[in-house]
């Protein structure tokens, strides 16, 4: 077994739990924490797949995928009801998971085509799309919309990282490395120490 599938494995296994706790706010059953967390496991690489046509979708191809996103469901609903605060460990299993995702994603596209501007977008929204889904479906506000988190915009500086490590230093590990702490770093730092990007917003008319 390589090490971009263990690496596939423990994002999808992390971005379930992300999943298991926001079903755990949502008090839902045991089969509400497992589709939650399979939307959100593989939900991001599911949209990733169709867009570039590579179809069947990889959980489509290796069930073993949804297998690994249900074990996670499992443990988040008994280790749930123990964290004092879900919606941190929320943050934490999300952020691991994107940081995680962000490099799968580019070294997979890769594979299919050798545009950036593709490659960057595609790195994204795996990283960010499962996410979103699982918060729509459960009625809570998208972290990805949350008001100045960097959260695309962790992704975004993360992937970015990629291509620049690849010029600098010609190694795809060394990108892979940096572009994955690269994004833990922009997405922790936000969370931690409150880093933002520059918001809009809107200035009240001028008096004539």
């Amino acid at each position: 077994m390589d090490f971009l599938l263990i690496a596939e494995f423990i994002a999808v296994f992390v971005f379930g739990l992300s999943g298991a706790m926001v079903a755990s706010r949502a008090q839902l059953d045991i089969v509400g924490f497992v589709f939650l967390a399979c939307i959100t496991g593989v939900g991001g690489g599911t949209i990733r797949d169709i867009i570039l046509g590579n179809t069947p979708v990889f959980w489509v191809n290796s069930p073993i995928y949804l297998f690994v996103a249900s074990s996670s469901a499992i443990a988040g609903f008994i280790l749930a009801p123990k964290l004092e605060s879900r919606i941190l460990w929320l943050n934490w299993f999300d952020a691991a998971a994107l940081a995680l995702t962000v490099p799968l994603a580019i070294t997979i596209t890769l594979a299919i085509t050798d545009s950036w501007p593709i490659v960057l977008l595609m790195a994204v929204m795996t990283g960010t799309f499962g996410g979103m889904m699982r918060d729509v479906i459960a009625n809570e506000v998208p972290l990805v919309l949350s008001k100045g988190e960097m959260y695309v915009s962790a992704a975004l500086g993360g992937a970015c990282l990629y291509p620049a490590m690849i010029f600098l230093t010609g190694s795809e590990t060394v990108a892979f490395v940096v572009s994955g702490v690269g994004t833990a770093v922009l997405r922790g730092g936000s969370m931690i120490f409150g880093w933002r990007l520059p918001s809009y917003h809107t200035q009240p008319p001028k008096r004539q």
